[in-house]
């Protein structure tokens, strides 16, 4: 059984300085491939190093929607360093109004930005959204989003917004917040959700899954998310691993097995 873990932070500490034990727990527990999302271009190096030095290990370039550099990124940056082929992925990218506070523009035109750029390189978004489901959604159809395609990472809204982004082309990935008791919505989006639609993430070293909620995530635990998400689903976890699997590689063909 093969898993992958859509969405992790390895550059992020504890991980980062105990990298080769998070690995090694990860291949314990059937995570064969992990994507390492960039928040920032002062981190894409790291993660791009990280990338050519494991080949299960994917990169992506972009500046979360919270993070305030001190230049913000061009389309034509985000282009230049999208073009690399350890890159499979833009973003993380999107919009968050629960951290950031009054006038957001600057935040929508970084969102455009990053579209724009996927667009113009034929690479999937991966795409960050809280407390902002109607712009982003409207940002994502009107700047033709589905050109480019891509994921809604750690998705944490209803069947109604889960609906838009799918017809949008978009795949829906679940985080360890599908293990959460309150998670109700997010539940019953994992059951509806097209099983060619949906990935596993761990968000780590944040969101740890239950049993281990609390403590800091690491992509060996994308294994209890598939877990819950297949009994949702009511179906062996084998089956929803190798689905999940395949999907990944069809969302992100930069990506090699």
């Amino acid at each position: 059984m093969e898993l992958v873990d859509s969405h992790c932070h390895l550059d992020f500490e504890p991980l980062g300085s105990t990298l080769p034990q998070v690995l090694s727990h990860a291949q314990e527990a059937g995570v064969a491939y992990m994507l390492c999302v960039s928040v920032n271009l002062q981190a894409y190096p790291g993660i791009r190093v990280l990338a050519r030095t494991h080949k299960h290990i994917f990169a992506s370039v972009g500046v979360h929607p919270n993070e305030r550099p001190a230049a913000e990124p061009t389309t034509a940056d985000l282009v230049n360093l999208g073009q690399d082929p350890m890159v499979v992925a833009i973003g993380e990218t999107g919009l968050d109004y629960f951290r950031s506070q009054g006038p957001l523009d600057w935040q929508r035109e970084r969102f455009r930005r990053h579209i724009q750029a996927a667009r113009q390189i034929g690479k999937p978004l991966i795409i960050h959204m809280r407390d902002a489901a109607v712009d982003t959604l409207d940002l994502l159809r009107s700047h033709r989003a589905d050109e480019a395609g891509g994921v809604m990472h750690c998705f944490t809204e209803d069947w109604t917004v889960a609906r838009q982004a799918l017809d949008l082309g978009f795949y829906i990935s679940f985080s360890g917040i599908v293990t959460f008791k309150n998670a109700v919505a997010v539940q019953a989006v994992a059951r509806k959700a097209p099983l060619d639609r949906i990935l596993l993430e761990t968000d780590s070293p944040y969101l740890a899954p239950v049993p281990h909620r609390g403590r800091t995530n690491e992509p060996a635990y994308t294994r209890h998310t598939a877990a819950h998400v297949a009994e949702l689903r009511s179906m062996p976890l084998d089956e929803l691993a190798a689905a999940t699997t395949d999907n990944f590689f069809r969302l992100f063909t930069q990506a090699r097995r």
